[in-house]
């Protein structure tokens, strides 16, 4: 079994300090996909290219503190690629791809960290850029190779994807744009042409259970006032060796809670 984690760590630095390296010496993932680590390449020497036994690759944003994504892995990548091919979002380190390809197979474990809109108006219209710009990546990936997206997709894609769902509907996040968008991308008329929310696939009907972010204000944590923020998006050959999915919120290494989905997969 080819087990796959994801998670926001808002900051590598936090989240260790926090357990997480601990945790993962128990959890004992194949690969674990890190969103906003928060650190340049000079952070991360002599200190964090390992964690619990697994290998670090990573594509840091050139703006300091910010952004930043990884994948730590226990397997030996064929090809490691960083960015996507757009200047404006791959200077912001949003996308790292590993591949395990053999003569028999082409496989790709990406993570991603899609922008947030909610500062504001400029940084919700460079969202949406980045959705128009990354779709038909996804989708010429998905053409040429099996592939699992694990990322902070910063869209809940449906209403029992949230809790007040009603009150966010003219929120980041949650605007119409952007939950069309994600239908497009899951094809959900015809699922032979789109891509594959795992989560969903295996747990269909799930509210409460399924957030995975909680805010920081109010006590949004201790009520459960939570979004489904983190996705396994995957090519529908890889969707379907998905056996199981744990959402870890008993882990509080930052406001994200870890999502591991298991695979019937070897690599």
């Amino acid at each position: 079994m080819f087990k796959l984690t994801s998670l926001n760590l808002n900051g590598i630095r936090s989240a260790t300090t926090k357990g997480l390296e601990q945790w993962l010496h128990t959890l004992r993932p194949d690969c674990i996909c890190v969103q906003e680590v928060k650190a340049q390449q000079s952070d991360v020497a002599g200190r964090f290219e390992q964690l619990a036994g697994l290998d670090g690759h990573f594509h840091f944003a050139q703006k300091k503190g910010y952004s930043g994504v990884g994948v730590y892995t226990r397997h030996e990548p064929s090809d490691v690629r960083t960015g996507y091919g757009s200047e404006e979002f791959d200077a912001e380190g949003r996308y790292v791809e590993l591949r395990f390809d053999t003569p028999a197979r082409k496989l790709s474990i990406i993570s991603a960290y899609f922008p947030s809109g909610s500062s504001g108006e400029e940084r919700q219209q460079a969202k949406f850029r980045f959705l128009e710009q990354f779709h038909p990546h996804l989708v010429q990936c998905r053409g040429e190779r099996e592939f699992i997206l694990c990322g902070d997709i910063n869209i809940a894609h449906q209403q029992i994807d949230l809790k007040n769902w009603r009150s966010n509907q003219k929120n980041s996040g949650f605007l119409p744009e952007e939950r069309a968008w994600m239908t497009k991308l899951l094809h959900t008329t015809d699922p032979s042409e789109g891509l594959v929310d795992v989560y969903r696939l295996l747990h269909p009907e799930t509210t409460d259970e399924a957030y995975t972010w909680w805010s920081n204000r109010g006590q949004a944590w201790a009520n459960n006032v939570g979004w489904r923020l983190d996705y396994h998006l995957a090519s529908p050959a890889m969707a379907q060796l998905a056996r199981s999915a744990s959402i870890y919120k008993t882990q509080r290494f930052s406001d994200h809670a870890p999502l591991t989905i298991d695979y019937a997969l070897a690599l």
